[in-house]
């Protein structure tokens, strides 16, 4: 028997929260969240969690279950969703798999490849070119041998081009056919895509530097500090590299002004907006609904309604 999950995505900024809280107050909805940043301990400015009332009233799984030192990956939440996914089925709930992190919901319909095993040394000469040569000297790399993941990665994300590097330096197969060769599993569960798309982007570039100027008024800076006062934390930690958390690091080095931090922070978050929506717009059967318009809960009401009938 097929069972049946809303998958609610969005570039960040675009208020998938609200939506989400709004939709479970009409359906019986568990809230999944589907992002790389939420899943860790004591990021809660910088990733705009949802504060303690909030997630008093609409419970989100998959928030907090994770210290910044330790690593998530892709596999890690697939492993963690299907649980969370068969529980809410399994009490007659619906499974509403909210968030702006691409890369997890492609694994969760689509599947993840089978990929070679890490190798330290390969990794550590990556990094040490990239210590001589800089990220963007790695993209370009990364573009020759596998141009059609190099042109969907940032030239500063630099934790995917150095996996992304190390799969081609060890199979000599671009990471991308790995993942185009990946048979999908979804456990017999069909999903409903939503996305959240503002329109025209300057509303949606506007709602981000917004949230950025509040995040910074609510003390991002001084989650920083702490965060840094972990002994095992480092820059280069997985949980860092996370958009915000990399240019205020930076900042906090030394090595950036705090408007230089805070202007290199603005443009990532848009840059980042920007790969969201070139994912959704390369993603099949799905609905998109720009949330500030009139009406807009009820458009996604009724649309969820004919397809979960």
């Amino acid at each position: 028997m097929t069972t049946k999950a809303v998958l609610l995505m969005g570039p960040t900024a675009s208020g998938k929260t609200d939506i989400a809280i709004s939709l479970c107050k009409r359906f019986p909805c568990d809230i999944i969240s589907v992002d790389s940043a939420l899943v860790y301990r004591g990021m809660d400015i910088g990733t705009a969690k949802p504060d303690a009332e909030t997630l008093r009233r609409a419970p989100h799984q998959l928030i907090d279950i994770r210290d910044p030192e330790e690593s998530y990956s892709a596999g890690d939440f697939v492993r963690d969703a299907r649980a969370a996914i068969d529980a809410s089925i399994a009490n007659g709930r619906i499974p509403l798999l909210v968030g702006g992190t691409m890369m997890y919901f492609r694994a969760l319909t689509e599947g993840i490849a089978e990929l070679p095993a890490a190798n330290r040394d390969i990794r550590a000469q990556i990094d040490q070119e990239a210590d001589d040569k800089g990220w963007p000297a790695m993209h370009a790399e990364l573009e020759r041998v596998d141009p059609v993941l190099g042109a969907r990665l940032n030239p500063n994300d630099s934790q995917r081009i150095q996996r992304a590097l190390e799969v081609f330096r060890i199979s000599g197969k671009p990471l991308s056919e790995w993942q185009r060769d990946a048979v999908a599993d979804t456990g017999g569960i069909e999903f409903i895509k939503i996305a959240l798309n503002i329109e025209p982007r300057e509303l949606l570039h506007a709602r981000i530097e917004q949230r950025l100027e509040q995040m910074i008024a609510s003390g991002f800076e001084e989650e920083m500090l702490t965060l840094r006062a972990r002994p095992n934390l480092l820059k280069d930690s997985s949980a860092m590299r996370s958009v915000g958390y990399r240019q205020f690091w930076k900042y906090l080095d030394g090595e950036y002004s705090r408007q230089e931090a805070r202007d290199r922070a603005l443009f990532a978050t848009r840059q980042l907006a920007k790969r969201q929506l070139t994912w959704l717009r390369s993603e099949n059967a799905l609905i998109s609904v720009d949330p500030l318009e009139h009406q807009a809960i009820d458009t996604i009401s009724a649309y969820l309604a004919g397809k979960l009938g």
